[in-house]
């Protein structure tokens, strides 16, 4: 068994709001701690309220996404620099739904990956194919063409990454890899960390795609898969906690 200490990691996407979001995380430190490390990426406005709610608590925050740039007339955008400002530990890159609502490339969420480590931000960068590509035969393919992407920039820095694999057709429909499934393609993944980096029996790739508290123990249990990326459940304290809970066994 791997002995990586297992990551699980709630985004809450567009979803929250003062008085739900301290309901949440009230309902997560009563529930914790765990033999874990467990993290919650929040909407922008929200992460300097979360920073202060989990003050003193084994729970670590971040973002959902972060600018390529360093600072300058980029309106809307946030730096990695912010991030790291106000603490937050983590960031998301190249989750697919920004990689298909906002035509990211394989290139942007690379030098997004690279803006954040230089800032001391872990990125937690997405791979994931469609119903389309994984019907097709294209899965691997597809996941090490958007991972390679990430090596060519990083270099020898591809090993202080969290990688994150969800294939697209499982994110928000219910529908989920088989643990067998998931375990196939992070084996491929980390087959390609080796071939970039001594690192990779040490990083940590995450599955995402309907993670949820009745499938999450069979799931973490494969060999290479190192905890979650949690969508729908993390916004469901008890959900979120059992989980976490899945992740230490």
């Amino acid at each position: 068994m791997s002995q990586r200490r297992k990551l699980v990691v709630g985004n809450w996407k567009m979803h929250g709001s003062r008085a739900a979001n301290a309901v949440l995380l009230a309902g997560l430190k009563e529930a914790g701690p765990w033999n874990a490390d467990v993290a919650v990426c929040v909407p922008f406005p929200y992460i300097s309220e979360t920073a202060l709610a989990l003050t003193g608590v084994s729970i670590g925050f971040g973002a959902q996404d972060c600018s390529a740039h360093e600072q300058g007339a980029f309106t809307g955008e946030v730096s990695s620099a912010m991030l790291h400002d106000i603490g937050c530990r983590y960031v998301i890159v190249g989750h697919s739904e920004r990689r298909a609502f906002h035509r990211e490339s394989d290139q942007l969420v690379a030098d997004k990956a690279k803006a954040a480590l230089a800032h001391g931000v872990t990125p937690i960068v997405c791979v994931g194919e469609t119903l389309a590509e994984r019907e097709a035969g294209q899965t691997e393919a597809v996941v090490k063409r958007q991972l390679a992407a990430v090596i060519h920039t990083l270099t020898h820095c591809i090993g202080e990454i969290v990688v994150a694999y969800e294939p697209v057709w499982a994110i928000g429909t219910g529908l989920t890899a088989t643990p067998e499934q998931a375990q196939a393609v992070h084996h491929v993944l980390r087959a390609q960390l080796h071939a970039a980096t001594q690192k990779a029996d040490a990083m940590r790739i995450l599955y995402g795609g309907s993670v949820k508290p009745d499938n999450a123990a069979q799931l973490f249990a494969q060999a290479d898969i190192d905890g979650g990326l949690i969508g729908g459940a993390a916004l469901k304290a008890a959900d979120f906690a059992a989980i976490c809970r899945a992740a230490q066994t």
